[in-house]
């Protein structure tokens, strides 16, 4: 079995499976924390997925892409973080 076909065959339904699963966690979850989370883990399986499509199709241009989304999703959780410290703050 070469790397393509494990790729293919393996890597990636295993990926969409995972997808589907976290995003009825986002539509289900019952506070704000679990809806981030899975959003969050919703990036990172998209940043797998360009990855897998980056190493198939040899283009190394869509790593590019992988990366800011790594950054946004690290920029989302920290403002998040911060709403929240400043909810508790509040209350």
């Amino acid at each position: 079995m070469s790397l393509y076909e494990f790729l293919y065959f393996i890597i990636l339904p295993i990926l969409s499976i995972s997808a589907v699963l976290v995003f009825i966690r986002f539509l289900l979850g019952p506070s704000l924390s679990d809806r981030v989370v899975a959003l969050d883990l919703l990036i990172t399986i998209g940043i797998g997925i360009i990855s897998i499509y980056s190493i198939i199709t040899n283009q190394p241009t869509f790593l590019d892409i992988a990366m800011i989304l790594a950054l946004i999703a690290f920029l989302g959780t920290v403002a998040f973080s911060y709403y929240l410290e400043k909810r508790k703050k509040n209350e």
